[in-house]
């Protein structure tokens, strides 16, 4: 199948691209950063080199694809931006897809989607999701779509190297000993895959996780991977968690989003729809993952581009 993939050579859309060509199938990788060109092209796939504000160039990179991949993404730094409206701009970027989608033919859509797109209420900065969910549902009936909502990213985690190391803590404005999913972007890449090379039938949401854990439990097996076995994950408030957020440089928007977004994780309200629509886990294991997270501590980098 021919297929085209938004987000450049992400966490996800690398290790997806890498897949799908594999399988045999023809990759155009989407990328706004001209010097990615090379790189996609020695994974085998083609580069279309452009932007999701530029509507015309996506229904050109969308026509004759059996499947469009698109999710939204601001890019690197965008935390720290200040004169960001995130919620705007990713919405726009979701009308941007709907008009190109439209124009260009392409009847097969999977969308990345998130944990949290069940509900414009109570979930911060999730919120964007439910919304352009919405304005993705607004396609007409041929268009089939899949909605791909995975949990929470393990690479998140690397945030938490600043105060490990300052502090040697953990902090947050949640915690505890309730479990909670996390994913691992290899594994999104192959369900994504294998809800490519199913069949496509109106209108689908599938969850995607890899393990269940805990913050206590992530504290301790961070710990035990970088040599801090007495390594604790500590509560504070939505106000210092806000405050701490906004010190360190970070847009008051998106810092509060971030907040209200943590919050959501207290009881379980962020969790809901996920429970009743609980995946099979995936084969990566936060155990698995504090390798990489040890190794990228101990190389004193707190990159989340590991």
């Amino acid at each position: 199948m021919k297929i085209t993939l938004t987000g450049s050579l992400g966490h996800i859309s690398k290790p997806l691209a890498i897949e799908l060509i594999q399988k045999g199938h023809t990759v155009t990788v989407i990328s706004s950063h001209a010097e990615r060109q090379k790189e996609i092209e020695a994974l085998g796939a083609k580069a279309a080199i452009g932007t999701m504000q530029d509507v015309n160039f996506l229904t050109k990179s969308f026509t004759g694809a059996d499947i469009v991949y698109v999710m939204e993404t601001l890019g690197e730094g965008f935390f720290f931006n200040q004169n960001l409206d995130y919620m705007t701009a990713i919405i726009n970027i979701g009308k941007n897809y709907k008009q190109a989608i439209e124009q260009s033919g392409v009847k097969k859509i999977v969308h990345l989607s998130s944990i949290g797109a069940h509900t414009d209420k109570g979930s911060g900065m999730l919120a964007f999701h439910y919304k352009v969910e919405a304005i993705l549902n607004q396609l007409p009936n041929d268009v089939s779509i899949k909605f791909m909502r995975p949990v929470g990213f393990y690479y998140n985690m690397f945030a938490f190297m600043s105060t490990i190391k300052s502090k040697g803590i953990i902090v947050s404005n949640y915690g505890g000993d309730e479990k909670e999913p996390w994913v691992a972007p290899v594994d999104i890449a192959s369900v994504i895959t294998e809800e490519m090379e199913k069949p496509f039938n109106g209108r689908a949401i599938r969850y995607i996780a890899s393990d269940e854990v805990s913050p206590n439990e992530v504290a301790k097996i961070l710990g035990e991977a970088i040599g801090k076995k007495d390594l604790k994950w500590v509560i504070v408030s939505d106000e210092q968690s806000f405050n701490g957020m906004v010190a360190a440089g970070m847009n008051p928007q998106i810092a509060k989003g971030l907040m209200e977004m943590n919050a959501s994780r207290r009881g379980g309200v962020l969790y809901e729809d996920y429970y009743k629509n609980r995946p099979t886990l995936s084969k990566t294991k936060l155990k698995g993952f504090a390798k990489d997270f040890a190794a990228v501590y101990n190389n004193n980098s707190s990159s989340f581009n590991h």
